[in-house]
């Protein structure tokens, strides 16, 4: 990536092919982590995506390894992953427990794997903070796959699910199926988690799968406005946050995270004047 710096202007560097991937990877991780964002939040899975992301890694540490595309890897690891949490954690107090078990287990594996790994340094280091250099056509076609599958499934079951988020109890009574709802959404946040691991790493995939649904939910309680709040937060830290990396050649994985906590931020700020604005 230090040869990055050497380019005269942005244009040059936006008009590199894999510059272009990683815009089209970021754009596409943007709209599926925005929409699931706001579920993700109202359902309190914020550590069971941390856990995902740690099997996501795990998967493709094996498929680095195994030197098949770490984007396979990372969605079969993920998958696996939100089954387990789904069919295990369905009951809130054994959650917490399962997650952490299976990311400790996960965590274990992967770094073994990448010890056991020959290969560049900066492959195993993308891994945990991303890289827009590993996002190649074969990347993009698995991106692309995933998205199109999340967002259909997203599709068919959502008002069951914004339901099932908000009262499971009263869910229950009205015959919606919420225990068969809750490993299908996992196993969603899971292909999303997967698709964020190769762009912005395993350790802060938070930074778009939990951060524009918390700061949605600061500004709105309309679910349709929280989504399309949380895609645009989404979507304008891994854009903007691909953007700045170009020329320092850094990982884009720490100015994502910057970019979406400042949307939080400022997402805290509106909704703390509203609310003065209603008292008064």
């Amino acid at each position: 990536m230090s040869a990055l710096i050497s380019f005269d202007g942005l244009g040059d560097l936006v008009a590199l092919p894999f510059v272009q991937n990683a815009f089209l990877a970021a754009a596409l991780l943007g709209l599926v982590a925005g929409a699931l964002a706001p579920l993700v939040v109202a359902r309190g899975m914020g550590f069971a995506v941390h856990g995902t992301a740690e099997l996501a890694f795990t998967g493709g540490a094996a498929a680095l390894l195994a030197g098949i595309s770490v984007s396979v890897g990372a969605v079969v690891g993920a998958v696996v992953a939100g089954l387990v949490f789904g069919v295990l954690g369905l009951r809130q107090r054994e959650r917490d427990s399962v997650i952490g078990v299976v990311l400790a287990f996960g965590l274990g594996l992967g770094v073994l794997l990448l010890a056991l790994y020959d290969g560049r340094a900066s492959n195993k280091f993308g891994l945990l903070t991303g890289s827009i250099v590993s996002v190649d056509s074969g990347n993009i076609t698995v991106l692309v796959s995933v998205t199109i599958v999340v967002l259909a499934v997203l599709a068919a079951i959502y008002r069951p699910l914004l339901f099932a988020s908000a009262d499971p109890d009263v869910a229950t009574a009205r015959g919606v199926p919420v225990r068969a709802l809750s490993p299908l959404f996992a196993v969603l946040v899971a292909g999303v988690t997967a698709l964020a691991v190769p762009i912005v790493g395993a350790i802060l995939v938070l930074s778009v799968t939990i951060i524009p649904g918390a700061a949605a939910a600061r500004v709105t309680a309309n679910p349709l406005k929280a989504t399309l709040l949380a895609v645009a937060i989404a979507e304008a830290s891994l854009l903007g946050g691909t953007l700045l990396s170009l020329a320092p050649g850094l990982p884009i994985s720490g100015y994502v995270a910057t970019l979406a906590f400042l949307a939080y931020l400022a997402c805290r700020l509106v909704g703390r004047a509203r609310g003065r604005v209603r008292v008064s």
